[in-house]
């Protein structure tokens, strides 16, 4: 078996080594995280949440966090219906 002759324009990426698109995502994901830090930190406050039966106390990033975790799986549901009937 021969080795294939290298093209001097030809950039092969070294192992262990990522690439840039590597970076630039976990550059991103760092930059997500501080934010998603920050915004938690700002909104420890406690706040009345009125629940169907009743109603109690929980910090506001709570309330934000479980919103979006009910709004995921609502929209992930109405998703598959919808892609059943097609």
């Amino acid at each position: 078996m021969s080795a294939q002759p290298r093209i001097s324009g030809d950039k092969q990426p070294q192992a262990g080594s990522p690439g840039r698109r590597e970076r630039a995502r976990t550059g991103i994901l760092v930059v997500i995280a501080i934010i998603a830090t920050v915004f938690a930190v700002l909104n420890r406050d406690s706040v009345k949440v009125h629940w169907i039966v009743g109603s109690g106390r929980a910090p506001l990033i709570v309330v934000i966090v479980v919103s979006l975790l009910i709004g995921v799986v609502f929209t992930h549901f109405a998703e598959r219906r919808a892609g059943k009937r097609r």
